[in-house]
């Protein structure tokens, strides 16, 4: 039989030894690692350079036979990631979901590599089944780049096509894919609440995401309401308490305020995941919700409760109050309920780090800081505002 999602579902078990075999031996991944490990030896004799990384390689992926052994080398790296480069990694909510269901986890987006990361670090330590996710093909730029990320069990959401015939079957096929995961499956799923990262740290659902996953519904047996249901969506609230990509996310806002247009570099977001994954990020928090159970009549619906959740979900931390106070020129009024995670990073620090940036990219730096303190504030008193 034809599979109808074999151009954009992860690897199988039984396809990951030919994949491996390939990957080791693309000149083009192995001259990345070569860059990344050995540097100016590599750019100096790459001939000699790859050999010594295939070597390498192999011995890393050498008892790697199944998609399970090739993520246990994933958290591998993931918990040296966490060593290395930040202050502390928590998580909250877990224990409230039921481990034997397949959930529809929905985060907030504010890296590209390290949002679904850290929740699927956070499910296999919990004792979850590890998530199934979501990538734009714009981030595969190379077939190397598109192999690592469908061994670790991401799908393709196909964001290059042209034309509204086009993207409305994507679109299609993508909901599709998704619904026999959590239904026939039973495969979790990881997808962020809209297309691109948060740059300005306001964290907004995408009603256009609510609309695509609506598309897999049956209309005739099943109503909109019932259909969210079914796919079990649990918002999940991540939290950083600093951004190794503060300085370009500030950069890209003002450049798009001050001349209306932002035209990325070659390969800037492979830049932008590397800077995630080896730049300190102090405190990550990971929250997650509970699953959405109202009686939704619309996409607008849906995202609104999928916004509060990851607006009361998300934990503070110092800086988001420093940016805050640098920004407003006052204290943050919390409201007594919001939990304040201890910091690694002090004010003096924060603010050297601030100041550090050209002048005019600093308010969009704090931006992406406090906005997550006026989300708290602004959910607070429309939840304290009479009927």
């Amino acid at each position: 039989m034809t599979d109808p999602f074999a151009d954009i579902r992860p690897y199988r078990d039984e396809e990951v030894p030919e994949v491996l075999s390939r990957l080791l031996h693309d000149p083009q991944l192995l001259g990345a690692l070569a860059k990344l490990r050995l540097g100016f030896l590599a750019r100096m004799a790459p001939g000699l350079c790859r050999p010594l990384v295939r070597t390498y390689l192999a011995r890393q992926l050498r008892n790697v036979q199944d998609v399970h052994g090739m993520q246990m080398v994933v958290k591998d790296y993931v918990e040296q990631m966490i060593e290395d480069t930040t202050g502390g990694f928590s998580v909250s909510g877990l224990d409230q979901l039921d481990a034997a269901r397949p959930y529809l986890f929905m985060s907030n987006h504010r890296d590209i590599a390290l949002d679904p990361a850290f929740t699927n670090y956070a499910l296999n330590v919990g004792g979850h089944t590890t998530v199934r996710i979501a990538i734009g093909d714009n981030l595969l730029t190379m077939p190397w780049v598109s192999d690592l990320m469908r061994l670790n069990k991401s799908f393709i959401v196909k964001r290059s096509v042209s034309g509204p015939r086009e993207l409305l079957s994507v679109s299609r096929s993508l909901s599709n894919y998704i619904r026999h995961s959590l239904l026939e499956e039973q495969a979790p799923i990881w997808i962020a609440q809209r297309e691109g990262r948060a740059k300005n740290g306001i964290d907004r659902t995408e009603p256009a995401v609510i609309k695509m996953l609506s598309m897999s519904r049956d209309k005739l047996n099943t109503t909109f309401g019932e259909h969210i249901r079914q796919l079990g969506i649990v918002p999940v609230s991540i939290s950083y308490e600093l951004d190794p990509c503060d300085e370009l996310k500030a950069r890209e806002l003002c450049q798009m305020e001050s001349t209306g247009a932002y035209q990325k570099a070659e390969q800037e977001d492979i830049a932008s995941i590397g800077r995630g994954i080896s730049g300190a990020k102090g405190r990550v928090h990971v929250a997650f919700g509970t699953p959405l159970a109202g009686e939704y009549e619309s996409a607008d619906d849906v995202a609104r409760a999928v916004d509060a959740q990851i607006t009361s979900l998300y934990c503070l931390h110092p800086t988001n109050i420093y940016a805050y106070h640098m920004l407003h020129g006052e204290a943050a009024p919390l409201p007594e309920n919001v939990y304040l995670e201890p910091g690694d990073c002090g004010r003096d620090e924060f603010a050297a780090r601030i100041e550090a940036m050209p002048e005019a990219h600093r308010p969009y730096a704090l931006a992406t800081y406090a906005n997550a303190v006026v989300a708290k504030l602004a959910l607070a008193q429309s939840r304290d505002a009479p009927c």
